[in-house]
């Protein structure tokens, strides 16, 4: 107790002493009296005892409130005492050591650099100048300097700039002295004019006297050295200075000598420093082609190489990466051009914009790649530092945001005359039908019942499948506009089964009378490489001659040139007819059940998991029976592509079953890209071993398939298929080149292609290398999915997440200054992934996200509609508009038919609020479809809560915009080449009919007064997880600029936060967090925003759904499937539902608790950015989680010497982030 008590004591009496000293010091500085300097050094020397013996004390100076500071900075202003100035710089010194750089910060603020630099000026004046007041002066500069963002401009304007440089050319043996002045020159140098003014006074030939080769003497000084040369050398000037001196030479030598000796690894930091200065040299074209000249690719590839085995190495083996993929020369993609191999003339050419651009080309122009890959010897050195800088810090700025209040608010305009929009009345009309003609008066909705062969599996009809009866051609039309005097008649009049007529199939039967069962082979082998070989792609051109089928998991068969190969199951399946006809019977069964056990003899012990039906049921009970492989067939003839193509790909023909497993997000494995980018560099360094053979080519289309047995075979000629060409480069390594979208140069993301010819137990590598955006899902767990054709044939058609060693990283091929928007030197990007085969010569196929063509939607919607009760449904399928290929482009209607034809039945009925929705603007977001699936199959689902849903909204859906592009395989534009949710400010009907005719339904709902309560359009997020919308509000958009505080004052309904508040807390994969409602200045032509501004719909949204997983709530770290995309798109409706429930009929008045938003906005600041050019133009914010391209994992800072505290390195855009630090959270 004593002990403590005395301690407390103690402790007052300190503060109190140090108070009382710095009083007596401002008193000594507001007094002129002589002999003052005597109490001052008194009093100075003090303050330094307490100072160094005690924290407390240093505290107290520095302490909020305490006017310590500007005492002591006044004294050392106005003494001219040397032994007080002295005093006070070691106090100082004292000071800032400790507690971060929020103590130096403190001293910057109270003008503490000002004074320094002077009275570094007034005592260089001295001759000779005193050695320990130099030293001082530069040991405190060079600790607060790096938080002075200004002292580079402050030293040269002061006139001290060359100081530093005099001191230690004339004390070059002097390593006291040296040390601080070279640390207060890197300060110094991280300023650009600064830099090149130290660089013409010879600071570069001075730094490369000091460092040398390996030595344990004054490593310290060596380690300065070092960072102070490489800060200099970001000066493009110093950079030639130091390549026209032969320096790059010289380094590569010191770093090998220090390679060599450090065996310990004790100097890792001076080593890193090499490479620092190497990496800064490098900065400019001609170091990188001193580097190249110097062999340096191979000299840091084997350290690298050396370095691997020690974890505590990986910052040399990083930077020495970085440099490398830096240096390595920048090739052209290997294509005659980067236009798409496709080309389709436009019917108007645009007047300005990138395809204008593209059609004014002469035709003999290279557009692959620009003669130089850089323009940066062309600049000149400026001054970069302004005030601007200052600003970085403190505040997030995005300049994107629309700032005018005028702009922001809604202004409803049809913006074409009535007249004109009388055109769409005939897409409404439930808006005048009657229903006098049937008889619905006091009846009572009929339970709908779905035929036994709607509800069934996905059938695969055979060869042998005869069709008795052809479809009755008013089925391609049930819309209720043109209704036969009774419903109930036209119901019961369908087809049991949606059975399209067969042209030509039936002419020749030979073939089909050799496919009867009873010729089937007696067992089931493994499929063989020729029977495989024979498991050709369904042609529609040869479909007349030779229709022939693959039943799924059961029987296989196919006509060769002199015989037919027949597979059949050895054991049988009871839900398998035996013989003839169609391969399964029965409404009961799905696909899940079918068990071909007999498949591989490895697989007879998982056949006790499927023995039981209703276990398998139950994991596939959610699969909607909307797949028919025979009618998908049929679909598939009338969509128009392009390419013309005459092939059908095996997924889309078998269909899709979500797998009952969980897919968990990948973990990155430590090192991976840091592993294939050494891999890439070694195609320059042993170009030997690289094959370099074409494989597959769309624009050589007389490319040999290669016969080997084991070269991989590829294919893309089919609907939504994305693969140009395939370079082989080593024997199990692939470069994959994807097709720009038709009339573009770029957009290369989507892929779609067929793989066949495997082999089992090989690791087959993948690298597409023209990708573009910056940034990918694929480095945050996602893997790309494969549907394997023989697993299909196993009763699991699926498409899985597969693939390992996945990243995506910035390679050495250039994009052309046309690809690039101007811009040239940019870099592509490669997804790179790992596959081991299951099967031997099996056919799979990889896509980058789940596929949803134009025909499978076609599909589906002819299901819906052949399955409906029309008692109860009113389902309408019209034609918005052909696209510019000829496809249509379908307009669907669902509600609830009125209870009865009574009056106030068919008024309810009229007067329903319309909900409109859209998808699939961009066609590599395949979710958006997903979503789309989930969401019809629900509003056509017998629930009662679905009927609820139709007897409140009258639905208005356009399930695909962008048909053409989802043909052909674009990832973002239509055939215009132009992306189509940047045209709804001003659509053009030649270029952009679908948004055209969108927007004018919607133009003429608010013409008639009947807008909708709800707009919103599916999307697909690249680059985040989980799903999430994005809303209007100028509110909110105001309150995330600073530009008006008044229009927080704004009257605004929040209600457009009532749907993804709900959403929130019905869906799982849904996150509020994510979600923003600020108005961009680069989205005001986007369906968002111009439906809300222009058409005036307040609620009025875009649902991004992730094209990875969730990093929250129940599927957290689980990659997003069909099931749960399917799931949001009924949840989605849901949530409309309990909207309608929480409002009121006439007024929208919703819970406060939903839509308290304030407290959200100021808890959360929504950092929201725009991409610079219109290559990486997205609908979404700035994606924050960020990898280090040019590196590797744990490249943290570097652990600072204990003497070289002032060190400071200036932040390099290069350096990127560690993938340590990679995840950051994107607030909302």
């Amino acid at each position: 107790m004593n002990k403590a008590k005395t301690s407390a004591e103690k402790s007052v009496s300190a503060n109190s002493r140090t108070l009382s000293l710095l009083s007596q010091l401002e008193k000594i500085n507001v007094s002129s009296v002589l002999g003052e300097s005597d109490n001052a050094r008194h009093v100075t020397s003090k303050i330094l005892h307490l100072v160094q013996s005690q924290e407390k004390t240093r505290k107290e100076i520095i302490s909020k409130g305490s006017t310590g500071i500007e005492v002591i900075l006044s004294t050392l202003e106005n003494t001219r005492d040397l032994q007080t100035i002295l005093n006070i710089l070691n106090i100082l010194i004292e000071v800032v050591s400790v507690g971060g750089g929020r103590r130096a910060s403190v001293l910057v603020t109270k003008g503490g650099t000002q004074i320094l630099l002077q009275l570094l000026l007034t005592a260089s004046k001295d001759s000779p100048p005193n050695e320990e007041l130099m030293m001082l002066l530069h040991t405190l500069l060079a600790k607060i300097g790096p938080k002075d963002k200004k002292i580079g401009m402050k030293a040269r304007i002061n006139g001290v700039l060359n100081l530093s440089l005099n001191l230690v050319k004339q004390n070059l043996q002097n390593h006291r002295l040296v040390l601080p002045c070279l640390q207060v020159l890197r300060v110094y140098s991280t300023n650009s004019v600064n830099a090149v003014s130290l660089g013409k006074n010879g600071v570069v030939e001075l730094l490369f006297k000091i460092i040398g080769p390996f030595s344990k003497r004054n490593t310290s000084l060596m380690k300065v050295a070092l960072d102070t040369l490489a800060a200099l050398l970001k000066s493009k000037t110093n950079a030639r200075r130091a390549v026209d001196r032969g320096y790059v030479q010289v380094l590569l030598t010191i770093y090998v000598d220090w390679h060599r000796h450090d065996s310990r690894h004790r100097y890792m930091l001076i080593r890193k420093g090499v490479l620092q200065c190497i990496k800064s040299i490098t900065n400019i074209k001609l170091g990188r082609k001193a580097f190249l000249d110097a062999n340096g690719m191979k000299i840091l590839y084997n350290t690298s190489q050396e370095c691997l085995a020690v974890r505590t190495l990986d910052p040399l083996v990083n930077t020495s990466s970085l440099i490398m993929r830096k240096c390595f020369p920048k090739n052209r993609l290997p294509l005659p051009t980067i236009k798409s191999a496709f080309h389709f003339q436009l019917p108007v050419i645009p007047a300005s914009g990138p395809v204008a651009q593209l059609y004014s080309l002469p035709p003999d122009v290279d557009d692959v790649v620009d003669e130089s890959d850089d323009n940066d010897d062309a600049e000149t050195e400026t001054e970069i530092e302004t005030e601007i800088d200052d600003d970085k810090d403190q505040h997030f700025k995005n300049d994107d945001i629309e700032t005018d209040i005028n702009k922001l608010k809604p202004r409803q305009e049809l913006g074409r005359p009535m007249e004109e929009l009388k055109m769409y009345e005939q897409f409404f009309p439930e808006l005048s039908e009657n229903f006098q003609e049937l008889d619905l008066v006091s009846k009572e909705p009929k339970p709908f019942i779905p035929d036994a062969n709607l509800s069934g599996p996905i059938v695969v009809p055979t060869a042998s499948e005869e069709h008795t009866a052809e479809a009755n051609p008013s089925t391609k039309e049930v819309a209720l506009k043109e209704c036969s005097p009774s419903l109930t008649e036209e119901y019961n009049r369908r087809p049991v089964s949606l059975e399209l007529p067969k042209q030509d199939n039936m002419k020749n039967s030979s073939l089909h009378q050799q496919n009867d069962q009873r010729n089937m082979l007696p067992s089931y082998q493994c499929l063989s490489q020729e029977i495989v070989k024979g498991l050709d792609r369904i042609s529609l051109q040869n479909s007349a001659k030779n229709d022939q089928y693959y039943g799924t998991g059961c029987v296989v068969k196919k006509e060769s040139k002199d015989n037919l190969t027949t597979l059949a199951c050895s054991k049988s399946c009871d839900h398998v007819s035996p013989c003839g006809g169609s391969l399964f019977e029965g409404s009961s069964v799905q696909l899940g059940k079918l068990c071909c056990t007999g498949v591989d003899s490895e697989e007879e012990g998982d056949s006790r998991s499927s023995s039981s039906g209703e276990h398998v049921m139950l994991q596939v009970s959610d699969v909607s029976p909307v797949h028919d492989c025979d009618l998908y067939l049929e679909m598939v003839k009338s969509t128009k592509s392009i390419p013309d193509y005459s092939e059908v790909a095996y997924p889309d023909y078998f269909g899709h079953i979500p797998p009952p497993f969980k897919e968990p997000i990948l973990e990155r494995p430590y090192g991976v890209q840091r592993t294939k980018i050494c891999q890439d560099i070694e195609r320059l360094i042993y170009q030997n071993d690289i094959i370099d053979r074409v494989v597959y080519d769309l624009d050589n289309l007389s490319c040999s398939v290669p016969e080997e047995a084991d070269v991989l075979k590829f294919n893309s000629k089919f609907e939504s298929g994305n693969l140009r060409k395939v370079i082989q480069i080593r024997k199990n390594e692939y470069d994959l080149i994807l097709n720009s979208d038709i009339n573009s140069n770029h957009y290369h993301q989507w892929f779609y292609f067929e793989v066949s010819g495997m082999k089992t137990g090989i690791s087959y590598r993948f690298n597409i290398i023209n990708c573009e955006k910056s940034n990918s899902q694929f480095n945050y767990g996602m893997q790309p999915l494969m549907y394997s054709v023989q697993e299909a044939l196993r009763s699991r058609p699926c498409w899985t997440r597969v693939g390992t060693d996945i990243c995506y990283y910035k390679n050495h091929f250039s994009r052309s200054s046309i690809a690039a928007g101007g811009q040239k030197g940019k870099s592509y990007y490669t997804i790179t992934f790992t596959v081991t085969f299951q099967h031997k010569d099996d056919v799979c196929y990889f896509a980058y996200h789940y596929p949803y063509t134009y025909s499978t939607l076609k599909m589906h919607l002819k299901k819906l509609e052949s399955m409906h009760n029309p008692q109860q449904i009113y389902f309408r399928q019209d034609v918005l508009c052909e696209t510019l290929a000829g496809n249509s482009c379908p307009l669907v209607t669902i509600t609830a038919m009125p209870e009865s034809n009574y009056y106030e039945h068919i008024c309810q009925f009229r007067n329903r609020p319309y909900i409109f929705l859209s998808a699939r603007v961009h066609p590599g977001e395949t979710n958006a479809s997903w979503v789309m699936k989930g969401t019809l199959e629900y509003l056509m689902s017998n629930s009662p809560n679905a009927q609820c849903l139709r007897e409140s909204y009258i639905f208005k859906i356009i399930p695909m915009l962008n048909p053409d592009g989802v043909i052909n395989g674009n990832h973002r534009c239509s055939l215009s080449g132009e992306d189509l949710n940047r045209q709804w400010q001003n659509p053009n009907p030649d270029l952009h009919p679908t948004i055209y005719h969108a927007k004018g339904l919607l133009q003429y709902l608010a013409s008639i007064k009947r807008l909708p309560l709800v707009y919103c359009d599916y999307h697909g997020h690249s680059r985040k997880k989980n799903v999430f919308m994005y809303g209007c509000s100028v509110k909110e958009t105001m309150w995330h600029t600073s530009v008006n505080a008044a229009s927080c004052n704004l009257t605004e309904d929040p209600g457009y936060r009532a749907l993804p508040k709900i959403l929130s807390q019905t869906a799982p994969a849904f996150c509020m967090g994510s979600c923003s409602f600020v108005v961009e200045k680069s989205k005001e032509s986007t369906a968002r925003v111009v439906v809300w501004r222009e058409i005036g719909v307040q609620r009025s949204y875009t649902m991004e759904s992730t094209l990875c997983g969730c990093d929250q709530g129940k599927y957290k770290g689980l990659q997003i499937g069909t099931r749960e995309l399917e799931e949001m798109g009924a949840k989605f409706c849901v949530g409309l539902l309990r909207l309608k429930r929480l409002s009121s009929p006439l007024e929208y008045n919703l819970p406060s608790s939903l839509l308290d938003i304030e407290n959200e906005l100021i808890e959360s600041s929504c950092k929201v950015t725009s991409p610079t050019t219109y290559v990486l133009d997205e609908d979404e914010p700035r994606f924050l989680e960020e990898v280090d391209y040019s590196a590797e994992s744990n490249d943290d800072q570097d652990v600072e010497l204990a003497d070289n505290t002032g060190d400071y390195e200036a932040t390099n855009q290069d350096d990127g982030l560690s993938d340590s630090d990679s995840t950051r959270t994107l607030l909302s």
